[in-house]
């Protein structure tokens, strides 16, 4: 016998010793998390929480509190109701979701079609595009050559003007390219095999192979048409083809009322804080009734696209 301690042999079905950083965290630690991400969800819900509360809220109830309303008290959807009667708001929204679809549509359509060109190693010249798509994201004419091009194409006061100029982001189409490179050549040389040209593969295999990242940046570019309103104070002149964020912005520098709704305000009908507010809301509707069906989309295509190829 000796005096050593017997040696424990450890089980095969024993789970392997954690990192430090995977280590189960303390009660301290999950309740300290706990109140970071409460605090954070306060800071973002609670200002979205104003607004929606004053576009809902009576001349009186604003008149009582001084201006943003806190508290819900007497809720009226007449701002609401007036906005969408028609007029110049109505009509900016029905431009903007114009805007969207087409735009979308077709930033998708020449990304996806760039990003598949020059994932595959063998295309005519992908290389030297890709190295001046890349050189884009370091360099740019500026502000003043571009409205000059845009003027000299004759696309001043047309919707054109708010599409083909932001048309194509590159760092959208590296994050497709990635993806794309990262299905497998095999499945390709297959389908090649059985005949299958550059386009039926694309909208066969590659495609329904790349739902995550195709989502992701279909959103993206989605958001960014709606939110867009530099262009159009650059090259629209006529108010009544403004996009509805530029509408709100007149509306919450109270440069001009739209048609209809400054007749209501002065006789107080109106509050002209609710109709700001309601716009607001209007605007940011959209984004976040979409964004939860992408949301599981993000980690999965950003980080595959990104990290592929």
């Amino acid at each position: 016998m000796t005096d050593e301690p017997a040696r424990r042999t450890p089980s095969r079905w024993a789970a392997p010793p954690r990192p430090v950083w995977e280590e189960k965290p303390s009660r301290t630690g999950l309740a300290g998390k706990g109140l970071v991400l409460l605090l954070a969800c306060l800071a973002i819900l609670f200002p979205l929480w104003i607004v929606v509360v004053t576009s809902l809220s009576s001349r009186r109830t604003i008149d009582e509190a001084g201006g943003l309303v806190m508290i819900p008290k007497d809720i009226t959807f007449v701002a609401y109701q007036e906005l969408l009667s028609g007029g110049q708001v109505t009509r900016a929204a029905l431009v903007s979701i114009g805007i969207t679809l087409v735009g979308t549509l077709f930033s998708m359509a020449v990304s996806v079609l760039c990003a598949y060109g020059l994932s595959r190693s063998g295309s005519l010249g992908h290389r030297w595009i890709l190295m001046v798509l890349l050189a884009t994201m370091f360099f740019s004419a500026g502000l003043i050559p571009t409205y000059l091009l845009v003027q000299s194409l004759g696309l001043m006061d047309s919707y054109l003007a708010l599409i083909l100029p932001s048309a194509i982001s590159v760092f959208n189409i590296l994050v497709l390219r990635g993806f794309f490179m990262g299905i497998s050549p095999e499945l390709i040389d297959s389908a090649r095999i059985d005949g299958a040209g550059d386009l039926r593969i694309l909208w066969r295999i590659v495609l329904p192979l790349s739902r995550a990242v195709v989502a992701v940046i279909t959103l993206f570019y989605a958001v960014g048409y709606w939110s867009a309103w530099f262009n159009a104070s650059l090259y629209l002149n006529d108010q009544d083809m403004l996009p509805l964020q530029n509408v709100m912005i007149q509306l919450v520098q109270k440069q001009e009322a739209p048609v209809g709704l400054g007749q209501a305000i002065k006789t107080g009908e109106l509050s002209g804080l609710a109709v700001q507010m309601a716009v607001m809301v209007m605007a940011l509707l959209p984004v976040a009734v979409l964004s939860p069906f992408v949301q599981r989309h993000f980690k999965k295509g950003m980080l595959t696209g990104a990290v592929k190829g």
